[in-house]
């Protein structure tokens, strides 16, 4: 007799839009970053990431969000920055919450595998 299996399912998850991949868990840890440090570079830095790389993230996300996500602050005496808009902010809430959703239907459905 075979000893017991454990399995789990595991599930990551993404929101498309017409054009593809809208956002994951990659884009959101940016708008997470951009919140924390008021800026695209220092966003960028925190994430080891190429600024024209992260620029061009929020580009997207801005264009094919129905309100754009993260809007540029311009330069005065401390210079520039970013900051989320009131839809970036309910992009990061929404995703975690559909996130903690499916994980949570995938832990009880865990309970149910055997093979």
């Amino acid at each position: 007799m075979k000893e017991n299996k454990k399995y789990t399912i595991a599930v990551r998850i993404w929101i498309e839009e017409a054009d593809g991949p809208f956002l994951g868990i990659g884009k959101i840890w940016l708008l997470e970053n951009i919140a924390k440090t008021g800026s695209i570079t220092n966003a960028a830095k925190e994430m080891k990431m190429a600024y024209r790389q992260a620029w061009q993230l929020v580009e997207e996300m801005n264009k094919r969000a129905e309100k754009p996500l993260v809007e540029k602050l311009l330069g005065g005496k401390g210079g520039g920055g970013a900051r989320l808009t009131e839809a970036g902010e309910r992009a990061i809430q929404t995703f975690y919450e559909l996130e903690k959703k499916i994980q949570d239907f995938a832990r009880k459905e865990t309970l149910n595998l055997k093979f």
